[in-house]
């Protein structure tokens, strides 16, 4: 777990007050990961919240309950806050592409942007590259329309979704109480309203 357990990339826990409280141990709260959801097959993935748990596998346990039992999911991976570089041309100077991270064996980092504050985050392909900042850079130089935010996360820490995983997300036919179009309240409560005039 590493040293900063209140980074978040959700603006509600960056607006928390800081506190010095001497009673409190340093690492005494679980860690967060940012949970990303893949809607159907061949979509691009896309950032659907934060999950707060002790480790890597844990976080991705738990945002398989909260992001994916109601709604259409084909993938999920999960990666710590830590993990995630953000980059926002509005606010930073672009990051720079220094000659010596190339000396470096480059590694592919997934990139994400953010359209505009408020909306999620979104795959847009993934570069090779010898450092974060050197992909938030190319990321930079590549982009013709200039989103809010990149996002850039080392595949080597993303906790992805494995093929013998996949039938996490296949519901059977007859298990119709999954679908909110089973449920036929409306007709029930028309039933009551017109036996009670």
């Amino acid at each position: 777990m590493k040293s900063d357990p209140i980074k978040s990339l959700d603006p509600r826990v960056g607006r928390l007050p800081q506190t010095d409280n001497p009673a409190k141990q340093p690492l005494d709260q679980f860690g967060t990961f940012e949970v990303f959801v893949q809607p159907a097959p061949g979509k691009p993935f896309r950032h659907e919240g934060p999950v707060h748990a002790p480790g890597l596998e844990m976080a991705y346990v738990l945002a398989k309950e909260a992001f994916t039992r109601r709604f259409t999911c084909s993938s999920l991976f999960v990666a710590d806050t830590h993990d995630v570089h953000v980059f926002a041309p509005d606010e930073q100077t672009p990051p720079t592409d220094d000659a010596a991270s190339k000396a470096i064996t480059p590694s592919t980092f997934e990139i994400f942007q953010l359209t505009r504050r408020g909306k999620q985050s979104m795959q847009t392909g993934a570069i090779d590259a010898a450092s974060p900042q050197q992909a938030l850079a190319l990321a930079h130089q590549q982009c013709t329309t200039m989103p809010y935010a990149f996002w850039a996360i080392d595949r080597r820490a993303i906790r992805f979704t494995t093929a013998e995983e996949q039938d996490f997300w296949q519901t059977l036919p007859d298990k119709k109480f999954r679908d909110a179009a089973a449920y036929k309240g409306g007709e029930k409560l028309q039933r009551f309203l017109d036996a009670s005039r």
